[in-house]
C-alpha cells in the first residue's frame, strides 16, 4: 500500500522473504521517491524502486541477516557482525565498515544507528540535531532511527531518545514495560507487554491516535502514520492516508515471522 511512483510497492512476485525495510523519508514538498529492500530467506537479498543513488545495488549479498533502509541507502547486517551499505554516503551515514559485533541496526534519513552485542550502541551520519549522540547508552537491545531522533529499547523495558526535541518525539522518558519501538519523521511509537500502543511527538495527522488499540503483536511507523499488527492477524491503522499507506482494513492472516 502507499505510493508507487518509483516502483517501491512492486513486490507481488517476492517470494521467501523473511523480512522487509521500506526506504521511509520524511514528508516534504522535495520528497517522495524511495525503495523497498527484501530479505529472503537464503540470506539474499531483493529491492525495487528508486536507485538514483545505487541503494537497489543489493543482489550480490550474501549471508544477510537483516535488513534496513533509509533515504537513499541500504544497510545489510552480516553473521559475523559486520555491516554491508550501499547508496548515498555523502553526510557519512554509510561509514559502518569499521562497525564489529552488531546484532541489531536502523536508518534514519540522513544517519545509521547500530547495536553491539555487548548492548551499545554506535551511530553515524547527520548530527546536527544530536541524533547520534548515542555514546553513553548501555545494555540496549534494540534501535530505530527517524528524521532527526533516535530511540533505543533497554533490556528493562524502558526507552532512551536522543534528537530534536521540538516535536515531543524524545518525550518517551516516563514509557516502562515496552517489547518494541518505532520511529516516524516527527513521532515516536511503542509496543507494550500488555499489548497496548503508547506514541510520542507530532499528531498533526494523528498518527499518534493509539491509546485505544489493544491485543497489539508488532507495531510500525511510517513517515507520518503508525500500523500496529493484532493478535489476529489484522492490522490497524492511524495517520496520514494520502497515498492509501493506511487502507490496511481488509488485510487478514498477517503475522510477525520469528
Amino acid at each position: 500500500m502507499g505510493n508507487s511512483a518509483a516502483g517501491e510497492c512492486r513486490v507481488g512476485s517476492w517470494t521467501d522473504v523473511v523480512a522487509v525495510a521500506a526506504g521511509n523519508v520524511h514528508t516534504a514538498n522535495n520528497t517522495g521517491r524511495s525503495h523497498t529492500v527484501g530479505l529472503r530467506s537464503d540470506g539474499s537479498v531483493i529491492a525495487t524502486g528508486w536507485n538514483g543513488d545505487g541503494q537497489c545495488d543489493v543482489l550480490a549479498w550474501r549471508g544477510v541477516t537483516t535488513v534496513a533502509a533509509g533515504w537513499r541507502r541500504t544497510l545489510g547486517l552480516l553473521k559475523d557482525g559486520t555491516i554491508l551499505a550501499v547508496g548515498r554516503g555523502s553526510e557519512g551515514q554509510c561509514d559502518v565498515a569499521r562497525w564489529r559485533d552488531i546484532v541489531g541496526l536502523s536508518c534514519g534519513d540522513w544517519h545509521s544507528v547500530g547495536v553491539r552485542a555487548d548492548g551499545t550502541v554506535l551511530a553515524v551520519g547527520v548530527n546536527r540535531r544530536r541524533q547520534c549522540a548515542v555514546e553513553p547508552w548501555g545494555d540496549v537491545i534494540a534501535v530505530v532511527a527517524g528524521y532527526m531522533h533516535t530511540l533505543a529499547l533497554r533490556n528493562d523495558g524502558r526507552a532512551l531518545a536522543t534528537g530534536d526535541q521540538t516535536s515531543g518525539v524524545c518525550d518517551v522518558g516516563d514509557w516502562a514495560h515496552i517489547v518494541q519501538l518505532g520511529a516516524g519523521s516527527y513521532h515516536s511509537v511503542a509496543l507494550t507487554t500488555q499489548g497496548s500502543a503508547l506514541a510520542a511527538g507530532d499528531n498533526s495527522h494523528g498518527q499518534c491516535e493509539v491509546a485505544d488499540w489493544e491485543n497489539i503483536v508488532a507495531i510500525a511507523a511510517g513517515s507520518t502514520h503508525t500500523l500496529g499488527l493484532r493478535v489476529d492477524g489484522t492490522v490497524l491503522s492511524t495517520g496520514n492516508n494520502a497515498d492509501g499507506q493506511c487502507t490496511t482494513n481488509n488485510w487478514t492472516g498477517v503475522k510477525v515471522l520469528q
